[in-house]
């Protein structure tokens, strides 16, 4: 009788490691301090134009972090942390990326 080959199946993926929950709180970070000084602009009555293109920075890097989130996290949260249905868990996958794109 020959033997069959096992078929390793593939391992889910941890869901924000150590490293990831680090990179991700710190790039939040930096957005808050950012969102600081954009408070103290508008106490400080600096030029609305100046206030604006701070604004779009922050934006931009919550965009950032959003897509960096959803590229390295997103399938791990999927397998590990969601529950429910296939189903149910596309539905919750559909309505965050909707929000993110809505929001951007």
């Amino acid at each position: 009788m020959a033997a069959r080959k096992k078929v390793s199946q593939p391992q889910p993926t941890q869901y924000l490691t150590p490293e990831a929950q680090k990179r991700l709180a710190d790039r939040l970070a930096r957005v808050e301090g950012h969102v600081r000084s954009i408070r103290q602009m508008v106490v400080d009555h600096r030029c609305a134009d100046e206030i604006l293109i701070q604004i779009a920075a922050v934006k931009a890097a919550l965009n950032q972090t959003a897509a960096s989130l959803i590229d390295s996290e997103m399938r791990a949260c999927v397998e590990t942390c969601m529950g429910g249905s296939a189903e149910d868990r596309l539905d919750r996958v559909t309505r965050a990326l909707s929000a993110v794109l809505k929001s951007s």
